[in-house]
């Protein structure tokens, strides 16, 4: 990655940027720690069930978690060798507190600092990703749906030329990712090594051939044509993050400097041809619900604005500042925006920070 001459990040995600490197933890860029945790997790998620760290199993049906069975402890009462005291007790024990410990804290990380489970670890959004950008070298799109084809150059000033050749690369890719979530969602029902074992030797089950089939079509048809939407408005775990994080003013957020708007006069809106969810960075946050927090568009700015004094024009912020951010509406954004350029027309010698 090309250096940056950065200002210092407000947000808790990144370090300062110093030296004119680019901002990031321990050496290394945020993206770069992005796609490892990305990594990390899509190999966690389809190792958990082979390895019983967590699934269900429908032939015992009850969850598996860390090899130990994680039952509600109420076969006991079913047997009578328990009273209906015991039986509440172990409900609220073994299924609603974890429920309510797993819940809450994905309320709380996502009340506080938004949807960074979505951007920063999700398998599914990793597949999302790796189809955008290959679809693009394709037709120059990262979504079938984009009215019109995104500019070649890169922020970092490398460029992206579509090829139709990529579509070789295109469709074995999400038919291949399609089949793998079919098959590892299937391990997290039956127990993994029957599910392998049955598909090594060709002897799955009338059932499991279904469920594969099944499978693999809806799944090729959501990461083809509405991987996007799904993400947006579907998925019930990004849609509770994203109304926690709307909950919270002062949650983190990407602030723009509206004051600073003309200087994006030098760039091509890079910040949205970047975004993986197709949304415009720079706009309000109550149009940014869908925000993964993957803070690509700030890394675009830092690269288009890295000969720019005053830095980089969208950063990771919160507190007071995400709150001012989150009180904007539209037309006062735009009244802003409006009001700085005709300063600025009156006084071409100004420049605010």
């Amino acid at each position: 990655m090309a250096s940056l001459k950065t200002r210092p990040a407000t947000g808790p995600m990144v370090a300062p940027a110093t030296g004119g490197t680019a901002r990031g933890w321990l050496g290394l860029p945020v993206q770069r720690w992005r796609q490892l945790t990305q990594a990390g997790f899509f190999t966690l998620f389809i190792l958990a069930p082979v390895f019983d760290i967590f699934r269900l199993d429908l032939n015992l049906k009850h969850f598996i978690f860390f090899g130990l069975d994680w039952t509600l402890g109420l076969d006991d009462f079913l047997a009578g060798r328990a009273d209906a005291l015991q039986a509440s007790l172990n409900l609220v024990l073994r299924g609603f507190l974890p429920l309510v410990a797993i819940g809450g804290t994905l309320i709380y990380v996502s009340w506080k600092w938004g949807r960074l489970y979505c951007g920063w670890l999700c398998p599914h959004f990793s597949i999302v990703e790796t189809i955008n950008q290959t679809l693009r070298r394709a037709i120059g799109k990262q979504s079938l749906w984009d009215p019109k084809p995104l500019p070649t150059r890169n922020p970092d000033g490398s460029e992206t030329k579509p090829d139709a050749l990529w579509w070789f690369g295109v469709l074995p890719l999400v038919i291949a990712c399609s089949m793998l979530w079919a098959l590892v969602l299937l391990t997290y029902l039956l127990p993994p090594a029957e599910i392998y074992g049955n598909l090594w030797h060709g002897t799955l089950t009338r059932n499991q051939s279904i469920f594969l089939v099944a499978g693999s079509l809806a799944f090729f048809v959501e990461f083809m044509f509405a991987r996007h939407l799904f993400c947006r408005y579907a998925c019930a775990v990004g849609l509770f993050q994203s109304l926690a994080w709307m909950a919270n003013d002062k949650a983190m957020v990407v602030g723009f400097s509206r004051g600073r708007a003309k200087d994006c006069s030098t760039c091509y809106s890079a910040c949205d041809h970047v975004c993986p969810m197709r949304l415009t960075p720079r706009n309000v946050k109550r149009m940014m619900f869908a925000c993964v927090q993957c803070g690509q568009c700030v890394d675009a700015c830092d690269h288009t604005q890295d000969s720019n004094p005053n830095g980089s024009l969208l950063d990771w912020v919160q507190n007071q500042r995400a709150e001012s951010e989150a009180s904007f509406n539209i037309n006062t954004a735009r009244t802003i925006m409006l009001k700085q350029a005709s300063n600025d027309a009156a006084k071409p010698g100004q420049m605010e920070g």
